[in-house]
């Protein structure tokens, strides 16, 4: 069967059994085909599961709505605290010139990055929309390094299915590589042609523009190439995908 019949095929299983016989048979088509999310199980698991296969199969290549720049917001709404400690001020003191990105797991070359190798790197700006889920949201523009250069440099091993990453402050999060290697996802050190600042995640963000803002970790200093999530506390009490 050619790849684009059986898209086709999954994509009518998925909507019929949804409609005909229930989420929980729809779940198990999209086992089949390997689009089970980490968050499964529990009372919403079917829902996740339909949810991520459904966006996975219709929107994959899919790119976020990109803005203006007569339409950045006047006062994007910025969220974030320190992290706690004597590090971060030190570092921040500095200029963060010491701030590195570690990338280990799964890759052939694991290594680390400090700000001005990441800034000399393809840049990419991008003006999008930060949608959080608890009602709030901003237009601004992100500046940084495509996350899929990065694992370039790397040498992400092919049995990679996630980039689990890492914050200063002590929060987790992760993506699968769809996401991992989308032209749209950003390592962001710039804000509306500035430096990214604190309030926003500065020096480093993760800017996931695909999905809903919880996802895009602040502080980021460390990223994980791994193939199962299994045994990974992840922070966020939302679900694992937060597609839009």
């Amino acid at each position: 069967m050619s790849r684009i019949s059986r898209r086709k095929l999954i994509k009518a299983g998925l909507a019929g059994t949804a409609g005909v016989s229930g989420i929980a048979v729809a779940a198990r088509i999209a086992g089949q085909h390997g689009l089970i999310p980490p968050d499964f199980g529990g009372i919403y698991g079917c829902g996740h599961t339909l949810t991520y296969a459904a966006q996975r199969l219709l929107t994959r290549n899919s790119n976020a709505r990109e803005f203006r720049r007569s339409q950045i917001s006047k006062t994007p709404h910025p969220k974030g605290k320190p992290p706690k400690g004597d590090e971060f001020p030190r570092l921040r003191a500095d200029g963060f010139r010491e701030w590195r990105l570690k990338v280990d797991g799964m890759v052939n070359r694991p290594g680390s990055f400090s700000m001005a190798e990441l800034k000399s790197y393809p840049t990419r700006s991008q003006i999008t929309q930060v949608i959080c889920e608890e009602g709030w949201s901003y237009i601004a523009e992100w500046t940084g390094v495509p996350l899929s250069h990065i694992l370039n440099l790397a040498g992400v091993l092919p049995q990679a299915r996630y980039a689990i990453y890492y914050a200063m402050d002590g929060w987790v999060d992760a993506i699968d590589m769809d996401d991992a290697w989308h032209a749209q996802t950003l390592v962001a050190y710039g804000m509306n042609s500035g430096d990214l600042p604190v309030g926003h995640g500065g020096p480093l963000r993760l800017r996931v523009p695909r999905q809903l803002g919880y996802k895009g970790l602040k502080f980021l200093n460390r990223v994980t190439l791994t193939d199962t999530l299994k045994g990974v506390r992840l922070d966020s009490e939302y679900s694992w995908y937060a597609g839009i």
